[in-house]
């Protein structure tokens, strides 16, 4: 009942985990302290604490800044500024956990104003720029976020639930990284190129938006104070993420340090944290899904049907990595039926993680592949994430190219990952 309003969204996410918190404790199925065991959970505060992060991004300009400085070094062409925004996004995306925020705040409004500067509107010219722009920028946004840990919320619950099922994930952001380097790049390169064939743009050419993009530029002037500290602030968090385990610091600590940093520099106020909504919203129900998925591990449900189903697939004969594939596929496009990605993790993650591990795949193997599928799906349909709403709403995408070119894309995404990710997984030593 729970996972199924996850799913179906009769009211906000929020909202909805709250009901399901009250239900549960009215009729004692959890206790209040199991209902709230996860407010202590280390992932979520990483969460919320990236999120406050994110806010000096947008507070200082620095990553508008940043985007404008990709289109003015490679935006003469339409496919030189799509790797621009392609490069611009893979940056972004470990200091910005919400990729309906970068969506939102940062690259839909650039693309909109690149678009309209050379006629390409919703409602004329769509296919001239916009249409290719946006498309590019709806599957970067998947493989960016599949590139690092903290790349998405979805990622961090992920490990939260493998990590409850036993699966030992020591050096986190490390290992996340690693296995996800070589597939998500290839993937990332190839994004504008078979863009550039699948939405070919009317405009091959665009000696406009450097010049647009410096004159913004021009207008922002230098970086700023804030601008500096931001950019050493998240540089430090990152060397400390890499390194935390050599030098015995969690990575929530380290988030922690950046964010202080950032409130006594002055970067960021106490107010600026307070009204940050989507930060204390994703603690509360993520707090809330992650316990429930805790107790529903515990009650055995979780194990019971994945020796259903891992049971029939034995009985089958299949070797590990048959079933393996098989039950990707399956989890992968069973986000047909999903319009949360939270939802989706919070509904099949752990199960699809036992059946992989009752039918012999390794478990690290088996908890961060699955959780880097859960990033790829996000882009195969208007409804799969945030930031796929928040582009279709731009109006520069229609709904037959959504779901088709979802479709080609995130094969491609399968294909990749499940043939040169396994072969790079074979050599880093995960089977």
């Amino acid at each position: 009942f729970s996972f199924r309003g996850l799913v179906t969204q009769p009211l906000p996410t929020g909202a909805w985990t709250l009901c399901c918190l009250a239900a549960a404790l009215v009729t004692k199925t959890l206790s209040f302290g199991t209902a709230m065991a996860a407010m202590c959970n280390e992932t979520i505060w990483l969460i919320v604490i990236s999120f406050f992060f994110a806010k000096g991004f947008e507070k200082t300009g620095l990553g508008e800044r940043i985007a404008d400085i990709f289109v003015a070094f490679l935006g003469s062409t339409t496919i030189g500024l799509a790797y621009g925004l392609t490069v611009a996004e893979a940056l972004l995306a470990p200091a910005m956990p919400s990729t309906t925020a970068r969506a939102g705040g940062i690259f839909a409004p650039v693309v909109g104003f690149l678009s309209k500067s050379v006629g390409s509107t919703p409602l004329k010219d769509r296919r001239k720029l916009g249409a290719f722009l946006t498309h590019c920028c709806l599957h970067t946004s998947a493989l960016s976020s599949t590139l690092f840990l903290t790349g998405a919320a979805q990622n961090l619950l992920c490990v939260s639930i493998a990590q409850q099922l036993g699966v030992q994930i020591n050096d986190t952001f490390v290992l996340w990284f690693k296995g996800a380097v070589v597939p998500s790049v290839l993937s990332l390169i190839m994004i504008p190129a078979m863009m550039y064939v699948l939405v070919p743009p009317e405009l091959k050419k665009t000696p406009e938006a450097p010049a647009l993009a410096r004159e913004k530029l021009r207008e922002k002037g230098p970086p700023s104070r804030d601008e500096w500290i931001v950019l050493v602030t998240l540089a430090g968090a990152v060397v400390l993420w890499v390194l935390g385990e050599k030098l015995n610091v969690a990575p929530v600590v380290a988030a922690l340090l950046a964010l202080v940093t950032l409130l006594v520099t002055g970067v960021l106020t106490w107010r600026d944290c307070l009204m940050h909504q989507s930060a204390w919203d994703t603690l509360v129900w993520f707090s809330i899904v992650v316990s429930m998925s805790a107790a529903v591990t515990q009650s055995g449900l979780t194990s019971f049907v994945a020796k259903l189903v891992g049971g029939a697939l034995q009985k089958h004969k299949l070797g590990w990595q048959a079933a393996f594939g098989i039950l990707h596929l399956a989890y992968f496009f069973a986000h047909y039926c999903f319009a949360s990605q939270v939802g989706h993790v919070s509904a099949l993650y752990g199960t699809f993680l036992v059946m992989m591990t009752m039918t012999g795949a390794p478990p690290v193997l088996a908890a961060l592949t699955l959780a880097y599928s859960s990033n790829l799906l996000g882009s195969m349909t208007h409804y799969a994430s945030g930031q796929a709403a928040v582009y279709y709403g731009s109006g520069y995408m229609s709904l037959p190219e959504v779901f088709s070119i979802g479709m080609i894309m995130n094969l491609r995404s399968l294909l990749t990952f499940g043939v040169i990710g396994m072969a790079w997984w074979k050599f880093i030593g995960w089977y």
